[in-house]
């Protein structure tokens, strides 16, 4: 079982990103997968929750602005981000609830 992130890069506040989840060795729509981010020197933190009949839970610093959802043909999930603000400057991973494995993330800067 393998995740793979990408879709990261730098951006200016206020504006928008999408990342990519790629799952390899399961069925991500079958699973409960989760967002989480991380600033060097900070604890992991959680962003969102995607849930196997669609159901969706996020942080309260990201609600509203972000939106997870998935492409089962591709057995990819996304992480929809808009209205960006440095304060989202961060890596971001995601994983399958229950694994103790993160992937290698990728990086989400917002700075002007």
């Amino acid at each position: 079982v393998q995740f793979v992130e990408s879709g990261g890069g730098l951006v200016q506040p206020g504006g928008s990103l999408r990342l990519s989840c790629t799952g390899s060795g399961v069925p991500i729509d079958a699973e409960i997968m989760t967002w989480h981010r991380q600033v060097p020197g900070k604890a992991r933190e959680w962003v969102a929750t995607l849930f196997p009949g669609g159901a969706t839970f996020y942080a309260d610093s990201v609600k509203g602005r972000f939106t997870v959802s998935r492409d089962e043909a591709k057995n990819t999930m996304y992480l929809a981000m808009d209205s960006l603000q440095p304060e989202d400057t961060a890596v971001y991973y995601c994983q399958q609830h229950g694994s103790t494995a993160w992937g290698q993330g990728t990086q989400v800067t917002v700075s002007s």
